[in-house]
């Protein structure tokens, strides 16, 4: 029986009711954003070493080194949560020391987190349980359980059986916040069939849920009967995208498979036969079947060459990226429009850089359309517009570059020989030679509207490194904080600038992780101005 005429019009105020708040909030929080910014970005001039740029009279914060830790496993970051020991130990970095929020039971090495998201509690809907309203870990672990763990707790709050017929190991979002899929590792078949000339059909599957609560929109296989050549695949958006060895991408309607393919619809906790066992999904032994198999090769959506499969989709309207497929090719990107394959006006880019790092190109995630594209020592912010007089096609234009700090190091250096002789050696450095300052990261930091720019030096022995931060609209330079680790660029390094943290995240030989947490501070100098104005 369904709710009274009363529930549901309590229901409708309810929900009218939060959607007050979560507007009235989101005015809030935007105010309270726009004053962060701010404080993020005052300046003091002996740290940004630019000049010309002065702070306001006692006005400058700075960013402090105020925690240092190390651990044998990886290190893992996500929204003011640092995570250890494969997710089983939770630190939080919000307070003004990192502090403990959890520590789940140890466990054996079959049963470790190898994969996790972070799932926020949407504002103004109404959710089933109280629990549902705080932050959730969704983690897989490596003997196939799927878990939703409590962010602030560490108590598991649901878990999914997934199957003992493959091996899943990676997570993703499909739409963010929504939808997850669950990757199996690629099949590669056993020894003795490899040897034996036996090839494995099912390269890998996807599992797909709903979140919040857990509930199988289907597990997919990827067959190499059906999509020959195939080396990988993923989903993204509702978009099943399929590589293949020759370069091609493809892309195809998950929910048009789903619709055409599903052998059966499954329920979690709901009984189920399969191959003459009876089980309850979601639930061990039994697990989840496999339920949605392609046996006719499904029309693409849409389909196009690269090289290494290289395939990015962003813009307004739709554009995409990719680079030719010949190895001739690598470091030259063509954005073309999605509905036609055109190619825009300039819309082949090519940094002319002699470096042993290739750049890297994609579309900016301000949602504002724009690509940014990495060099070793510049950042080029492109737009995408209308050519003028021809509203059909669209020309790439340059909004702002960022440079690195350099010296002109190409020139002519003078010896003298024993008789006396005058020989001059033009010396051309590479582009990322490591005594030059280079470029290794960029991000951007949606809430704050800034992007952040790692630049790295080798002094002597070492590297330095700093964060920039610099305005998203103009590209001005705002703000310069000094890394006080040194930088070893053969080692693996992970940056987060997140409101007023700043988390650095190496990984260094022999699997030892250093994990380097910044907090803004009101900078000493100031204080000291403040103690001598009252005096």
């Amino acid at each position: 029986m369904g709710p009274t005429p009363k529930a549901n019009v309590c229901r409708r105020l309810s929900r009218r009711t939060l959607g007050f708040f979560a507007r009235d909030a989101g005015v809030v929080q935007r105010t309270n954003l726009g004053i962060l910014r701010e404080l993020v970005c005052q300046v003091t001039p002996a740290v940004l070493g630019v000049p010309g740029v002065h702070p306001p009279p006692g006005e400058s914060t700075k960013f402090k080194n105020v925690w240092t830790t190390h651990s044998k496993s990886p290190i893992a970051y996500e929204r003011g949560r640092i995570y250890f020991d494969n997710y089983r130990c939770c630190v939080s970095s919000v307070a003004s020391e990192p502090r403990k929020l959890y520590e789940m039971p140890k466990c054996s090495k079959s049963e470790k987190i190898e994969d996790a998201l972070l799932w926020e509690c949407p504002v103004g809907e109404i959710l089933p349980n109280p629990s549902d309203y705080k932050s959730s870990l969704i983690a897989l672990t490596a003997h196939n359980w799927l878990l939703r763990i409590s962010a602030t707790t560490g108590e598991i709050l649901e878990k999914i059986y997934l199957a003992s017929y493959c091996k899943f190991r990676y997570l993703s979002w499909d739409t963010p916040q929504e939808v997850i899929a669950v990757k199996s590792a690629q099949n590669k078949g056993s020894a003795m069939a490899r040897q034996a000339g036996t090839q494995q059909p099912v390269l890998l599957y996807l599992a797909v849920f709903r979140v919040l609560p857990f509930s199988l929109v289907g597990i997919l296989e990827i067959n190499k009967k059906v999509f020959a050549n195939v080396t990988d695949a993923t989903l993204s958006h509702g978009i099943l995208i399929v590589m293949y060895s020759s370069g091609l991408v493809r892309l195809y309607s998950f929910q048009a498979i789903i619709e055409q393919f599903m052998q059966q619809k499954l329920d979690l906790g709901c009984a189920c036969s399969q191959g003459g066992t009876t089980g309850t999904v979601g639930e061990a032994p039994f697990g989840i079947p496999c339920n949605v198999k392609i046996t006719d090769s499904p029309s693409p959506l849409f389909e196009v060459s690269s090289l290494e499969n290289a395939f990015q989709i962003g813009g307004h309207p739709w554009h995409y990226i990719i680079t030719p497929n010949k190895k001739k090719q690598k470091g030259v990107f063509h954005i073309c429009a999605l509905k036609d394959n055109s190619l825009a006006k300039n819309g082949i880019q090519e940094m002319e850089c002699c470096s042993l790092e290739s750049d890297w190109i994609y579309f900016h995630p301000d949602a504002s359309g724009r690509i940014i594209h990495v060099g070793p020592n510049q950042v080029k912010v492109l737009k995408l517009s209308e050519v003028e007089n021809d509203s059909s096609q669209h020309q790439i234009s340059e909004d702002f570059v960022i440079w690195a700090n350099r010296e002109d190091r190409n020139e002519n250096l003078v010896t003298v020989t024993a008789s006396g002789r005058v020989v001059k050696r033009n010396v051309n450095l590479l582009d990322d030679d490591p005594e030059q300052e280079t470029f290794k990261i960029v991000d951007y930091e949606d809430e704050l509207d800034l992007l952040s720019v790692v630049a790295v030096t080798q002094i002597d022995a070492e590297g330095k490194a700093h964060l920039d931060f610099h305005c998203n609209e103009y590209g001005t330079l705002l703000k310069s904080i000094p890394l006080v680790e040194s930088w070893d660029v053969t080692y693996s390094h992970e940056v987060y600038f997140d409101r007023d943290l700043v988390l650095h995240i190496e990984q260094k030989p022999n699997r030892v992780f250093s994990c380097y947490v910044y907090q803004m501070v009101c900078d000493p100098g100031e204080e000291e101005d403040i103690v001598n104005r009252k005096d």
